[in-house]
Protein backbone atom coordinates (compact mmCIF):
# COMPACT_ATOMS: atom_id res chain seq x y z
CA UNK A 1 0.00 0.00 0.00
CA UNK A 2 1.60 3.48 -0.95
CA UNK A 3 -1.00 5.88 -1.20
CA UNK A 4 -0.97 9.20 1.52
CA UNK A 5 -1.56 12.35 0.89
CA UNK A 6 1.58 14.25 0.00
CA UNK A 7 2.82 17.92 -0.96
CA UNK A 8 5.63 19.02 -2.53
CA UNK A 9 7.70 22.02 -0.78
CA UNK A 10 6.39 25.60 -1.64
CA UNK A 11 7.96 28.98 -0.96
CA UNK A 12 6.63 30.48 1.66
CA UNK A 13 5.74 34.04 0.31
CA UNK A 14 6.44 35.76 3.67
CA UNK A 15 10.17 36.04 5.31
CA UNK A 16 10.57 33.92 8.38
CA UNK A 17 10.54 35.65 11.58
CA UNK A 18 14.02 35.91 13.52
CA UNK A 19 13.39 33.41 16.49
CA UNK A 20 14.69 30.51 17.75
CA UNK A 21 14.92 27.36 15.39
CA UNK A 22 16.54 24.14 14.35
CA UNK A 23 17.70 23.44 10.67
CA UNK A 24 17.33 19.84 8.46
CA UNK A 25 19.29 18.70 5.98
CA UNK A 26 20.32 15.23 4.35
CA UNK A 27 21.45 13.33 1.30
CA UNK A 28 24.02 16.32 -0.10
CA UNK A 29 26.14 13.77 -1.10
CA UNK A 30 29.46 15.67 -1.27
CA UNK A 31 32.25 14.69 -3.54
CA UNK A 32 35.05 16.54 -5.11
CA UNK A 33 33.43 15.82 -8.43
CA UNK A 34 30.31 18.00 -7.90
CA UNK A 35 31.98 21.57 -7.04
CA UNK A 36 28.25 23.56 -7.13
CA UNK A 37 26.85 21.09 -4.41
CA UNK A 38 30.25 22.19 -2.21
CA UNK A 39 29.55 25.78 -3.09
CA UNK A 40 26.08 25.86 -1.91
CA UNK A 41 27.16 23.79 1.41
CA UNK A 42 29.77 26.32 2.02
CA UNK A 43 27.92 29.29 1.84
CA UNK A 44 24.94 27.19 4.32
CA UNK A 45 28.05 26.89 6.32
CA UNK A 46 28.91 30.09 6.60
CA UNK A 47 25.91 32.23 6.34
CA UNK A 48 22.25 30.33 7.33
CA UNK A 49 23.45 27.62 9.09
CA UNK A 50 25.11 29.65 12.38
CA UNK A 51 21.65 31.46 12.83
CA UNK A 52 19.96 28.09 13.87
CA UNK A 53 20.21 26.76 17.47
CA UNK A 54 20.95 23.50 16.12
CA UNK A 55 21.54 22.02 12.54
CA UNK A 56 20.61 18.07 12.13
CA UNK A 57 22.58 16.11 8.79
CA UNK A 58 20.55 12.96 8.37
CA UNK A 59 22.84 11.16 6.36
CA UNK A 60 24.66 11.02 3.23
CA UNK A 61 26.38 14.17 3.69
CA UNK A 62 29.20 12.52 1.64
CA UNK A 63 28.94 10.47 -1.39
CA UNK A 64 31.14 8.03 0.37
CA UNK A 65 32.72 7.52 3.64
CA UNK A 66 35.67 4.93 3.22
CA UNK A 67 36.08 5.36 7.19
CA UNK A 68 38.21 8.02 9.33
CA UNK A 69 41.01 7.36 8.63
CA UNK A 70 40.52 9.38 5.35
CA UNK A 71 40.53 12.75 7.17
CA UNK A 72 43.63 14.24 5.91
CA UNK A 73 42.09 14.11 2.24
CA UNK A 74 41.99 17.90 1.00
CA UNK A 75 37.95 17.59 -0.13
CA UNK A 76 36.87 16.18 3.39
CA UNK A 77 39.20 18.76 4.76
CA UNK A 78 36.60 21.25 3.42
CA UNK A 79 33.94 19.72 4.62
CA UNK A 80 35.16 19.42 8.11
CA UNK A 81 36.33 22.99 8.21
CA UNK A 82 32.47 23.76 6.94
CA UNK A 83 31.10 21.86 9.89
CA UNK A 84 33.80 23.20 12.56
CA UNK A 85 32.25 26.92 11.52
CA UNK A 86 28.78 25.53 12.02
CA UNK A 87 29.86 24.10 15.38
CA UNK A 88 31.80 26.63 16.52
CA UNK A 89 29.72 29.60 15.87
CA UNK A 90 27.24 28.08 18.59
CA UNK A 91 24.82 26.03 17.06
CA UNK A 92 24.91 22.85 17.83
CA UNK A 93 25.35 20.26 15.19
CA UNK A 94 24.02 16.50 15.22
CA UNK A 95 25.43 13.85 12.18
CA UNK A 96 23.29 11.10 11.48
CA UNK A 97 25.12 8.05 9.46
CA UNK A 98 23.10 7.42 6.09
CA UNK A 99 23.71 4.42 3.57
CA UNK A 100 26.65 6.14 1.64
CA UNK A 101 28.63 7.39 4.94
CA UNK A 102 27.50 4.32 7.38
CA UNK A 103 31.51 4.75 8.26
CA UNK A 104 31.41 8.10 9.74
CA UNK A 105 32.97 7.57 13.51
CA UNK A 106 33.91 9.34 16.54
CA UNK A 107 37.23 10.45 14.88
CA UNK A 108 35.01 12.75 12.33
CA UNK A 109 32.69 14.02 15.13
CA UNK A 110 35.58 15.25 16.48
CA UNK A 111 37.09 16.61 13.75
CA UNK A 112 34.05 18.63 13.32
CA UNK A 113 32.84 19.29 16.99
CA UNK A 114 29.34 17.51 16.19
CA UNK A 115 27.32 14.47 18.04
CA UNK A 116 26.89 11.49 16.22
CA UNK A 117 23.25 10.54 16.34
CA UNK A 118 22.05 6.58 16.25
CA UNK A 119 18.80 5.83 13.75
CA UNK A 120 16.32 6.27 14.64
CA UNK A 121 16.36 9.12 17.00
CA UNK A 122 13.68 10.62 19.21
CA UNK A 123 13.82 14.68 19.80
CA UNK A 124 11.34 16.95 21.58
CA UNK A 125 11.45 19.54 18.51
CA UNK A 126 9.65 23.07 20.33
CA UNK A 127 7.11 21.28 21.90
CA UNK A 128 6.58 18.40 19.44
CA UNK A 129 7.92 15.01 19.66
CA UNK A 130 9.48 14.44 16.21
CA UNK A 131 11.72 11.11 15.47
CA UNK A 132 14.60 11.66 13.33
CA UNK A 133 15.82 8.47 10.60
CA UNK A 134 17.83 8.73 7.46
CA UNK A 135 15.02 6.91 5.62
CA UNK A 136 16.36 3.79 4.48
CA UNK A 137 15.29 1.07 6.45
CA UNK A 138 11.44 2.14 5.64
CA UNK A 139 12.17 1.04 2.12
CA UNK A 140 11.33 -2.36 2.71
CA UNK A 141 9.69 -2.83 -0.61
CA UNK A 142 13.10 -3.05 -2.32
CA UNK A 143 13.91 -6.15 -0.76
CA UNK A 144 17.76 -6.88 -2.68
CA UNK A 145 18.60 -3.31 -1.02
CA UNK A 146 17.83 -4.47 2.68
CA UNK A 147 19.64 -7.29 2.26
CA UNK A 148 22.55 -5.51 1.05
CA UNK A 149 21.73 -2.67 4.09
CA UNK A 150 22.11 -5.55 6.68
CA UNK A 151 25.27 -7.18 5.36
CA UNK A 152 27.02 -3.97 5.46
CA UNK A 153 25.84 -3.05 8.76
CA UNK A 154 26.81 -6.26 10.12
CA UNK A 155 29.88 -5.35 12.91
CA UNK A 156 31.89 -8.37 11.63
CA UNK A 157 31.76 -6.84 8.21
CA UNK A 158 32.88 -3.20 8.78
CA UNK A 159 35.78 -4.62 10.90
CA UNK A 160 36.69 -6.55 7.95
CA UNK A 161 36.10 -4.04 5.59
CA UNK A 162 38.05 -1.56 7.62
CA UNK A 163 41.21 -3.78 7.77
CA UNK A 164 41.59 -2.99 4.61
CA UNK A 165 43.69 -0.17 3.13
CA UNK A 166 41.73 2.89 1.78
CA UNK A 167 42.86 2.52 -1.11
CA UNK A 168 41.01 -1.23 -1.11
CA UNK A 169 38.47 0.42 0.63
CA UNK A 170 37.99 2.98 -2.24
CA UNK A 171 38.52 0.61 -4.77
CA UNK A 172 35.20 -1.63 -3.51
CA UNK A 173 33.08 1.12 -2.92
CA UNK A 174 33.55 2.43 -6.43
CA UNK A 175 32.41 -0.72 -7.66
CA UNK A 176 29.44 -0.64 -5.15
CA UNK A 177 28.67 3.30 -6.61
CA UNK A 178 28.92 1.72 -10.51
CA UNK A 179 26.42 -1.24 -9.60
CA UNK A 180 23.82 1.15 -7.60
CA UNK A 181 23.94 3.23 -11.11
CA UNK A 182 23.66 0.28 -13.29
CA UNK A 183 20.70 -0.56 -10.76
CA UNK A 184 18.89 2.38 -10.40
CA UNK A 185 18.27 2.42 -14.85
CA UNK A 186 16.10 -0.91 -14.59
CA UNK A 187 15.16 -0.82 -10.71
CA UNK A 188 11.17 0.08 -10.62
CA UNK A 189 11.10 3.69 -8.83
CA UNK A 190 8.18 2.90 -6.83
CA UNK A 191 10.18 0.17 -4.54
CA UNK A 192 12.58 2.59 -3.68
CA UNK A 193 10.35 4.80 -1.60
CA UNK A 194 9.16 4.02 1.61
CA UNK A 195 6.54 1.43 2.28
CA UNK A 196 3.62 2.86 4.29
CA UNK A 197 3.26 -0.19 6.07
CA UNK A 198 7.34 0.16 7.59
CA UNK A 199 6.28 4.05 8.46
CA UNK A 200 2.96 2.97 10.65
CA UNK A 201 5.55 0.40 12.47
CA UNK A 202 8.18 2.60 13.10
CA UNK A 203 5.48 5.52 14.03
CA UNK A 204 3.77 3.06 16.13
CA UNK A 205 6.31 1.93 18.37
CA UNK A 206 7.39 5.90 19.21
CA UNK A 207 3.47 6.56 20.07
CA UNK A 208 2.96 8.65 16.65
CA UNK A 209 5.31 11.32 16.93
CA UNK A 210 6.46 13.73 13.91
CA UNK A 211 8.69 11.55 11.65
CA UNK A 212 11.28 13.88 9.63
CA UNK A 213 13.86 11.63 7.40
CA UNK A 214 15.77 11.31 4.03
CA UNK A 215 17.22 9.14 1.46
CA UNK A 216 14.39 8.92 -1.10
CA UNK A 217 15.15 12.11 -2.89
CA UNK A 218 11.43 13.16 -2.57
CA UNK A 219 10.57 15.94 -0.59
CA UNK A 220 7.17 16.62 0.61
CA UNK A 221 4.97 16.84 3.52
CA UNK A 222 3.21 13.43 3.90
CA UNK A 223 -0.04 12.83 6.31
CA UNK A 224 -0.52 9.40 7.88
CA UNK A 225 -3.52 8.18 9.54
CA UNK A 226 -2.18 5.29 12.17
CA UNK A 227 -4.77 3.89 14.44
CA UNK A 228 -6.57 7.12 14.60
CA UNK A 229 -3.90 9.63 14.93
CA UNK A 230 -2.56 12.07 12.12
CA UNK A 231 0.86 11.98 11.98
CA UNK A 232 2.91 14.41 9.90
CA UNK A 233 6.05 12.82 7.89
CA UNK A 234 8.84 15.19 5.97
CA UNK A 235 10.71 14.05 3.64
CA UNK A 236 14.19 16.03 3.11
CA UNK A 237 15.36 16.83 -0.78
CA UNK A 238 18.78 16.17 -1.81
CA UNK A 239 21.16 18.87 -2.93
CA UNK A 240 22.10 18.12 -6.44
CA UNK A 241 20.07 20.14 -8.39
CA UNK A 242 19.63 23.06 -5.57
CA UNK A 243 20.35 22.66 -1.98
CA UNK A 244 17.70 23.15 0.40
CA UNK A 245 16.71 22.68 4.40
CA UNK A 246 13.71 22.21 6.55
CA UNK A 247 13.12 25.08 9.21
CA UNK A 248 11.51 24.16 12.22
CA UNK A 249 10.10 26.62 15.29
CA UNK A 250 7.40 26.62 17.47
CA UNK A 251 4.94 27.82 14.64
CA UNK A 252 6.12 24.49 12.40
CA UNK A 253 7.96 23.29 9.63
CA UNK A 254 9.08 25.08 6.50
CA UNK A 255 11.22 24.37 3.66
CA UNK A 256 14.52 26.84 2.57
CA UNK A 257 16.08 26.87 -0.34
CA UNK A 258 19.83 27.25 -0.42
CA UNK A 259 20.78 29.28 -3.60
Amino acid sequence: MRKNSGSAFTKPSIPYPSMPHALFISDLHLNADEPDSMAAFNRFAYERAPQAEALYILGDLFEYWAGDDDLRDDFHQQVITCLRNIADTGTKLYLMHGNRDLLMGKALAQACHATLLPDPTMIDLYGTPTLLSHGDTLCTDDEEYQRYRASVHDAAFQQQFLAKSLTERKAFIAQLRARSQTEKQTKDSAIMDVNNEAVASLLRTHHYPRLIHGHTHRPARHEHKIDGRICERWVLGDWHAQGNALRCDSNGIHNETIA
